[in-house]
């Protein structure tokens, strides 16, 4: 347990941190889920229209830094790859 006042005021902050970067990382994941489910429908427009708007999802937690910028990438190029493989 945080003995002096900054540690605890720290140990505040980290919880904060936490359930902010938690939250974000569902985001992420969710994000990823909804593209991979549009392309298991076959719609291969609609499976485009979901991918734009999760690359900005994806691409705004990288800039957050919490997920590496080289994850996001690979994310959305596989998710892309695939869009382009239905047809």
């Amino acid at each position: 347990m945080a003995n002096s006042a900054q540690a605890r005021k720290r140990a505040r902050q980290a919880d904060l941190a936490r359930a902010r970067n938690a939250s974000q990382r569902s985001a992420f994941r969710t994000a990823i889920k909804k593209v991979l489910k549009a392309i298991e429908t076959g719609d291969k427009a609609a499976a485009q229209q979901v991918f734009q708007e999760s690359v900005s999802v994806i691409d705004r937690i990288a800039d957050k830094k919490i997920f590496h910028k080289n994850k996001a990438a690979r994310h959305k190029s596989r998710l892309s790859a695939a869009i382009k493989a239905m047809a």
